[in-house]
């Protein structure tokens, strides 16, 4: 039993040292791509929206949870990089390339780096007593930010108005936007806890 212990504590010792290298860090951001890649592939289209159901967001929240502002925004800023130049990366409900961010769904992607930045932020710099407070906080801030680019960008694309946009881009999406929140916050509290042991 006192072996296996040893053996995790210098497992999570390890793997902690390579996750602070530069190789172990653009490991972390290039298999970050591949996480988000595959979570937007989880879509549902929507009759009433241009706006399809998706796990991607989930993904870009726990990514900025998980990486920090810094690895977290170059996380996203690759995948889009990777995503305008024709790899399956998006969500197939759309067109891909460079043209799903001309798209209507293009208000998200393009503010991606921008929410895993303030999710990592946010985690590790809002005053809260706990590290699931820190990140639910983080999260929240995180998701306005995403729906304000989403919404705005439909609005413009589309030429609807802002109620218009707000009820398309936004209101159906907020329960399950909170479900994410609460699974992303819980998952990296997780991980913190698990790192530290």
């Amino acid at each position: 039993m006192h072996s296996t212990l040893s053996s995790s504590s210098r497992l999570t010792t390890a793997s902690n040292s390579l996750a602070g290298t530069g190789a172990g860090r653009a490991v972390a951001v290039v298999s970050a791509t591949a996480f988000i890649a595959v979570c937007a592939h989880i879509s549902v289209p929507l009759p009433f929206t241009p706006v399809p159901l998706t796990m991607q967001d989930l993904a870009v929240l726990l990514v900025g949870l998980a990486l920090g502002p810094v690895d977290g925004f170059a996380a996203l800023a690759l995948y889009l990089a990777e995503g305008a130049a024709g790899m399956p990366v998006f969500n197939p409900q759309n067109m891909g390339g460079a043209a799903h961010l001309m798209g209507p769904t293009g208000g998200y992607l393009m503010a991606y780096p921008l929410v895993a930045a303030i999710a990592g932020w946010g985690a590790r710099s809002i005053k809260l007593g706990n590290t699931f407070a820190r990140a639910v906080t983080a999260c929240l801030l995180a998701s306005i930010v995403l729906f304000a680019f989403g919404a705005t960008w439909l609005a413009q694309y589309t030429h609807m108005g802002a109620m218009t946009a707000f009820r398309m881009a936004v209101l159906p999406f907020i329960p399950g936007n909170l479900f994410k929140v609460a699974a992303a916050s819980g998952i990296f509290t997780s991980l913190r806890r698990w790192r530290r042991q």
